[in-house]
């Protein structure tokens, strides 16, 4: 197809770029736990350096070739490659240190470059004669339209400007148009053709009319799939992604017919075969993915998928293409390249045991540096270079091994404490991960300057603020950002601003060498005295005047066998004592939450809205199944669906999921489901209680979370309110059955659950009668540790008050008591 050295020494060029970006993507697989944004580096330096390039060059290449156009003008080519190359630079370097105008500049010049590359196809196909081939270049640019739309999407997120409610879903519809429209038609719409030649046989009948069809299937399908993720309509992305996979399997047709007249022998063919199987491997997983998850989850899920896309798919057909269609391109060692290759593959997506995940990147860098070295070899002879070809693709692929081993010997666990032992600029790698900033202290020479590379590992969203005025964005799971520090002279303290991380540990201190590790009092941050508490609650005083109680009428189970819900997580001013208000965190704004009630068997959609600043989830004790989806975290503006069947009676507590639910439920985030036992009798009248600790001041401040961890609540709660029903009497008449149902929400502290005067004759705890009609006994309290609940009922004789009480009576002279006010 190299039909003159000038066309043969422009595409040798251009294949040398696409080689230095898989050296450089070795490099980022050895370095990745010292790179900002690791995975997302590796995946972007090799899909839009290695794998952009090659496809830009050889779609121009072969509808240049087979619709036997005039060759481009050279300064056409030159431009195309510098301005895309540019273009990546800038996306890399922008995304990953925090300078989202230089990632969204990259990100326009990248889609400008390919969406130009596409036009001037397009326009020089108009000159062609018909042919058997024409059908290559729709190929090649609906690819190149999927580039514009995902790169546009990506360039949006960059900008830090996309709504973060979106995120997640813009980031699955991205990876869509990405890697199955720019990549999989660009390689679907090649087989066609390169197929064949590498094979030796001929093209067979009726691959034109496949080629049109398929696409139509295939185009329209990704349009709609990449649509349905980015408009939260899950049915609508499988349905697209089905239709696009029907046109794929469509447009593999004649490949399995070429491969019935004569098997795969050579290694570009056997590498072809094996990309394009785990290719149909890597969609059917994500058929899966997107038919089981919500379009904000879909991204996650695709994560574990990336090398069987990436190095699977993405990888070998590269490979493949680049061994078939480089000159003079050697064969030795092939069979073990394409076998650990493709070892590696599962050993990198599979949940496997560390070693083995470390043995598959070994595996897949030997792999590289055996393709590496002998490409090497092909390119540069024909760009006519003075040394000599075989050592510099010895050169090539000795460095790529000894990577490989470098690799493998060294260790991955990052130092608690890292020293930076030069003066001047240094840039430090600062992880945030498991609730932790890592390291957590950085000693550096007075003096020198640091530049902070802070990357969010964690499920949850995190910032990195210093106390000498540096502060990062909000960074959601995977994102970076760049501080740079002025001289360091002292010590600095930083910490996560999101209402509670800081106290629950998420802090670090930069600090010269010899400098003590502790400010003075001056230099601490100030601390957040607001509603401080003292432990001093004056429970006598009287509401404030419009307080309502939380009302504990419990009205009885429906009779419908679903219960649907959405409860909205909300921030909200509450009067926690008489005349004190507190902001809490809520599930439909009370403490608790709305009390939901059903019967064994009963189904519970709950549809959760997340309407705070912040992170949260829930966790429903009444149902039985996996955590990692239903009791997730979502982000602000995020919507989650929560399905689960009561199959157990009893008094359950529901809370928030998100870490540390500690701080969580004890600032409100809690509530009950009361499913009844069997035959459970009615009764006169029916309450509930749930129960909680109180901790005064700023939510999340280190002075409140300081109170939650050595267990010192400012009071102690029925139904969100101490003291409460105290101003606000439950009510009976003499002779009815009363059953209250109590609920220990904690976090922390049992209860004892006590009705002063009144007996009781049946006891219901976690599931199980203790005391039941025909007993002889009775009993005095229901005792409930945190997170269990049951009920209790009693018969009151005489008119009066009849105090409710916690008998622990630190808990209850501290508000955890109210009346129950009996009349004739």
């Amino acid at each position: 197809m190299i039909v003159n050295r000038p066309r043969g020494s422009w595409h040798a060029a251009a294949n040398a770029v696409v080689l230095g970006w898989l050296v450089l993507t070795a490099l980022a697989v050895v370095a990745r736990d010292h790179l900002p944004a690791p995975q997302w580096l590796l995946i972007h330096v090799f899909l839009l350096g290695a794998a952009t390039n090659a496809i830009v060059t050889w779609t121009d290449h072969y509808a240049t070739a087979l619709l036997r156009l005039p060759a481009p003008p050279a300064w056409w080519r030159a431009a195309r490659l510098a301005a895309l190359n540019a273009g990546v630079a800038a996306v890399l370097r922008g995304a990953t240190n925090g300078h989202p105008g230089l990632a969204t500049a990259g990100a326009v010049l990248v889609v400008g470059t390919v969406g130009a590359h596409v036009a001037v196809l397009i326009v020089r196909s108009r000159g062609a004669l018909p042919g058997r081939f024409r059908h290559l270049v729709p190929w090649y640019a609906c690819s190149g339209l999927a580039l514009v739309a995902g790169g546009t999407l990506g360039g949006w997120m960059a900008s830090g400007r996309a709504p973060a409610m979106w995120h997640l879903r813009l980031e699955a519809a991205h990876i869509h148009a990405n890697l199955f429209g720019w990549v999989g038609l660009a390689a679907l719409g090649t087989l066609f053709t390169l197929w064949p030649a590498v094979l030796r046989t001929r093209i067979t009948d009726g691959t034109a009319a496949i080629a049109r069809v398929s696409l139509r299937l295939a185009v329209p399908g990704l349009a709609v799939a990449v649509g349905g993720l980015v408009a939260n309509a899950r049915w609508a992305a499988l349905a697209g992604l089905l239709l696009y996979a029907a046109g794929a399997a469509l447009s593999l047709v004649p490949f399995a017919r070429a491969c019935r007249r004569r098997r795969p022998r050579t290694p570009a063919a056997w590498t072809l075969a094996a990309g394009t199987g785990w290719f149909l491997v890597a969609l059917a997983a994500d058929l899966a993915v997107v038919a089981t998850r919500p379009p904000a989850e879909v991204a996650q899920g695709v994560e574990p998928l990336m090398p069987f896309i990436l190095a699977g798919f993405v990888g070998q057909t590269l490979l493949g293409a680049l061994t078939f269609l480089l000159p003079a391109m050697p064969d030795r060692g092939w069979t073990l390249r394409l076998g650990m290759t493709n070892v590696a593959v599962p050993l990198l997506a599979l949940p496997v045991p560390g070693w083995l995940t470390r043995t598959g990147w070994v595996l897949l860098l030997l792999a590289l540096a055996a393709f590496v070295a002998p490409a090497a070899f092909a390119v540069v002879r024909p760009l006519g270079l003075r040394f000599s070809p075989p050592v510099a693709g010895a050169a090539a692929g000795c460095l790529l091994t000894a990577l490989a081993v470098v690799f493998a010997a060294s260790g991955q666990a990052e130092a608690p404490v890292r020293t930076v032992s030069a003066s001047g600029t240094r840039v430090v790698e600062v992880s945030l991960v498991d609730m932790r900033i890592r390291p957590g202290t950085i000693e550096a020479e007075p003096g020198t300057r640091l530049v902070l590379r802070v990357t969010n590992k964690d499920a949850m969203r995190h910032d990195l603020r210093l106390e000498s005025g540096q502060a990062t964005p909000m960074l959601g799971r995977g994102e970076s950002a760049t501080l740079t520090l002025p001289e360091v002279k002292d010590t600095i303290d930083g910490w996560c601003t999101v209402p509670g991380h800081r106290a629950a540990g998420m802090t670090m201190q930069i600090k010269a060498s010899g400098a003590h590790a502790a400010h003075s009092a001056s230099a601490a941050p100030p601390m957040d005295h607001q509603a401080m508490g003292t432990g001093q609650l004056d429970l006598s005083a009287h509401p404030s005047a419009g307080w309502k109680p939380y009302d504990a009428a419990l009205k009885p189970a429906p009779g419908a066998k679903e219960h649907r819900l959405e409860l909205r997580a909300t921030d909200r001013q509450l009067e926690v004592a008489p005349g004190v208000r507190q902001t809490m965190w809520t599930f439909g704004g009370s403490v608790p939450g709305p009390v939901l009630r059903g019967k064994v068997g009963d189904v519970f959609v709950i549809t959760l809205v997340n309407d705070t600043a912040m992170g949260h989830g829930i966790d429903f004790h009444a149902g039985s199944l996996a955590p990692d989806v239903p009791m997730r975290t979502i982000q602000p503006g995020e919507r989650l669906t929560y399905r689960f069947t009561a199959e157990h009676a009893g008094a359950w507590l529901y809370h928030c999921s998100t870490m540390p639910m500690l701080q969580h439920i004890a600032n409100g985030m809690y509530g009950a489901v009361v499913i009844d036992p069997p035959n459970l009798p009615r009764v006169d009248r029916e309450y509930v209680l749930v129960q909680g600790e109180l901790y005064l001041g700023q939510p999340g401040s280190e002075a409140q979370v300081a109170k939650m961890r050595e267990g010192r609540p400012d009071g102690w709660m029925f139904n969100g309110t101490a003291a409460g029903y105290d101003h606000a009497p439950l009510t009976a008449r003499t002779g009815e059955r009363v059953r209250v149902w109590v609920v220990d929400a904690g976090p922390s502290s049992g209860s004892a659950f006590h009705i002063v005067g009144a007996q009781f004759d049946t006891v219901y705890k976690e599931g199980a009668y203790l005391l039941g009609k025909g007993d002889p006994g009775g009993a005095q309290i229901l005792d409930l540790a945190p997170g269990q609940g049951g009920f209790v009922e009693t018969v009151v004789p005489e008119a009066g008050h009849y105090p409710f009480v916690d008998h622990d009576m630190r808990h209850g002279e501290s508000g955890a008591h109210g009346i129950l006010k009996v009349t004739r």
